[in-house]
């Protein structure tokens, strides 16, 4: 991954994290009718929708190097496919029990 697209993803995690947990203050300080962009329920969609975007496409593209890697090893070395596929599929499942359990999470705060 490039630096400019890490930084691309970094801003986008931050701002979903501060749209998801950041706008409950604001929305309560406020006395009368709401004149906010969003209001407290919006930006918790919004930075749920956010984050599990983000997650999908982390766990992707985790997989995706492993399953690369993989594949380019077993090519570099064929006598070790066995053992090269079972440290991927290990290795796989762990990325996406770590997905899976960030998906919940941003999903809860859609709810």
């Amino acid at each position: 991954m490039s630096k400019r697209r890490a930084r691309i993803a970094l801003t986008m995690i931050v701002l979903g994290f501060v749209l998801m947990l950041g706008s409950a203050g604001a929305a309560y300080a406020q006395e009368g009718g709401s004149s906010t962009l969003l209001s407290d329920a919006g930006a918790g969609n919004l930075g749920g929708g956010i984050g599990v975007g983000l997650v999908i496409m982390g766990g992707a593209a985790g997989i995706g190097r492993i399953g690369g890697s993989a594949v380019e090893s077993m090519a570099r070395q064929p006598e070790a496919a066995g053992l090269i596929s079972n440290a991927m599929i290990i290795t796989a499942a762990l990325i996406e029990g770590a997905t899976l359990f960030a998906v919940i999470v941003c999903l809860m705060a859609l709810g």
